[in-house]
């Protein structure tokens, strides 16, 4: 009588577990989420200095505490304001750069591209792997041909004549 008893326990316990939460390894889209090129950090409110002359609400304009976000994120990182302006010309200084990332084109849609690209390969992936008794790292499975082996890489690279001083270590 005990046996039966074990076997239904262990059997609601591997049950159990195999329906908890993977977090970030799960492969099924969460929804439309936020995009985080978009959120811009923003300076700490102030209070006006008077609050009888408020300036009229402007849906979609500035803000009165960060006129210009997009710009100072530029400065913040290194690069002029004025780089945000389409009327003005690339710098020199910035000219091989531009040249050498848009040799080969630059679509407008590459991140709705890669996308849609990702979601296919997730789903035929995903396709034969919805039911597991246990909890397994589909990410990992999913995404494992297509992970760049450290060593594989370093030892390609030194058949070809290229010097790779600092090698990892083997695993």
């Amino acid at each position: 009588m005990r046996m039966p008893r074990a076997i239904l326990v262990l059997t609601l316990a591997a049950s159990v577990a195999g329906c908890s939460d993977i977090g970030l390894r799960n492969l099924e889209p969460p929804g439309q989420g936020p995009d985080e090129f978009s959120v811009l950090p923003v300076k700490p409110l102030t209070p006006p200095k008077d609050y009888a002359f408020l300036p009229a609400p402007t849906p979609g304009g500035a803000n009165l505490t960060d006129p210009n976000p997009k710009a100072e994120a530029v400065v913040a990182l290194g690069g002029s304001e004025a780089a945000l302006n389409p009327n003005t010309p690339i710098p020199a200084s910035d000219g091989a750069l531009v040249t050498a990332s848009s040799r080969y084109g630059v679509p407008a849609n590459t991140r709705q591209v890669t996308t849609e690209e990702d979601a296919a390969f997730r789903k035929r992936k995903a396709r034969w792997t919805r039911l597991r008794l246990f909890p397994v790292d589909r990410y990992a499975q999913a995404y494992d041909r297509e992970a760049i082996n450290a060593n594989n890489a370093n030892e390609a690279a030194r058949q070809l004549g290229i010097e790779t001083p600092s090698a990892p270590p083997l695993e």
